[in-house]
């Protein structure tokens, strides 16, 4: 078999064999094909797409190009999510807790954040002590016996997807909707659970901008779950606002708290709300949404969601105290109002700039190499819609260093005003299956 003929084969719009697509990855894998040819073939893809069955194939053999994680020694299903990422999106944070207190083991392995802020791993390693880095088999032991651990991932899961990536990066292919869609769910998939819910955000702080491309990429990644066997769902949900109030990596810590504790933000708390239900009825703990809503109620008003953020963070060494006040967690030197200089309705809030300026404060990484200030971050005041006066408190910044006055201008230039209401945008958009 000749690379340069599977190049052929997709310049002229055909569908690649399995065959041929495990040849390509074993390729990539081993170093075995030059990343010239590796690069004409997903500039290909990029141009005339791929089938589905080409998808899940690519997904397949990129899953099996490395480690496989096998939690089937666990007793009951083990479940899964995905956010594809936003500004101030900690879900995985409440959500794990709300659903592991009620019955549905959660094994979660999880990223670091690229760009605006920190991401799950950076949020939980906030807490003093917080060990990420499990063992295969302490992962296993921690899902069977607390039903809830997330961590980094482990061994040598999906090796092809670094090195595709890599090359995505630099060749300008990384908006391939096949190649989005199987690199994340290689990931998934390799990580062993039974259900997976992907979290798909539009919106100016997301990946995908609008609703239609959100819903091509869930398509696509529910079409591989589904056809490898995994029961798998997605939520479209918004992004063109942060979620909930924080940016910033133990300022989202502080606010999952608040929310398993019932104290949350109205629109995080419904996003966590509504993948709790899916994720409960995939994995058989409720038969109706109306059931798995009153179960995620009772763990939170009970107290149990709670108790379980506290036993995940004591089994991975986090220091509980800062979880029992939170006031202990990082804090900044530097303590900012940020005053309305307008008054009408909030219109918009552009989420990527507010995302951006977080990252200037220390909360998120421009490069991968690039430390995490764990303490500064925004704590906002107000979402679209809200009618705001002169003078009104929009936002409450943390910092480490004085505010440039440069920063300050583009701070207030990420909110737009309107004299007339504006109507809220639901947090979900839609579910897919």
């Amino acid at each position: 078999m000749r690379f340069l003929d599977i190049i052929e084969k997709k310049k002229t719009n055909q569908e690649l064999t399995k065959e041929e697509i495990q040849f390509w990855i074993d390729g990539v894998t081993d170093g075995s094909i030059p990343d010239y040819q590796i690069s004409a073939l997903l500039m290909a893809i990029l141009f005339n797409g791929m089938s589905e069955e080409e998808t899940a194939t690519l997904a397949e053999a990129m899953m099996n190009s490395g480690d496989v994680i096998d939690l089937s020694s666990i007793p009951g299903i083990k479940a899964d999510k995905h956010s594809t990422g936003g500004v101030g999106d900690k879900t995985s944070l409440a959500l794990g807790a709300m659903v592991s207190a009620c019955g549905l083991k959660l094994a979660k392995m999880s990223g670091r954040g690229l760009g605006h802020t920190g991401g799950t791993l950076d949020k939980l390693e906030s807490i003093e002590g917080f060990n990420i880095f499990l063992t295969e088999e302490e992962f296993k032991k921690q899902v069977s016996e607390i039903g809830l651990a997330i961590i980094g991932q482990t061994g040598e899961l999906v090796p092809a997807d670094k090195k595709l990536y890599a090359l995505r990066d630099v060749t300008a292919t990384v908006d391939a909707i096949p190649l989005i869609a199987s690199s994340i769910m290689s990931k998934k998939l390799a990580s062993g659970s039974n259900t997976i819910l992907l979290d798909v955000k539009y919106g100016e702080g997301a990946f995908m901008h609008t609703v239609e491309d959100a819903k091509k990429l869930a398509t696509a990644m529910i079409s591989i779950g589904n056809r490898l066997g995994r029961n798998t769902m997605a939520m479209i949900t918004d992004m063109n606002q942060p979620l909930g109030n924080t940016i910033g990596n133990a300022l989202e810590v502080e606010e999952a708290v608040e929310t398993i504790k019932g104290e949350g933000p109205k629109d995080f708390t419904e996003l966590c709300m509504c993948a709790g239900e899916i994720m409960l009825m995939q994995g058989n703990v409720a038969n109706t949404k109306e059931e798995a809503r009153k179960m995620l109620e009772e763990a939170i008003s009970s107290g149990r969601a709670y108790e379980k953020f506290l036993q995940m963070v004591e089994a991975q060494g986090g220091n509980v105290e800062q979880i029992k006040n939170t006031k202990l967690l990082p804090q900044s030197k530097f303590v900012t109002e940020m005053k309305a200089k307008e008054a009408g309705y909030i219109s918009n809030i552009h989420s990527q700039q507010l995302g951006i300026l977080a990252m200037h404060l220390g909360a998120g990484r421009a490069t991968k190499e690039d430390p995490i200030n764990y303490a500064v971050g925004l704590k906002m005041n107000s979402k679209k819609g809200d009618k705001i006066a002169q003078g009104d408190l929009l936002c409450t910044v943390y910092h480490d260093e004085e505010l440039k006055p440069e920063w300050i201008e583009h701070f207030y230039d990420t909110f737009i005003y309107s004299e007339t209401p504006v109507d809220a945008i639901p947090i979900v958009e839609e579910i897919l299956k």
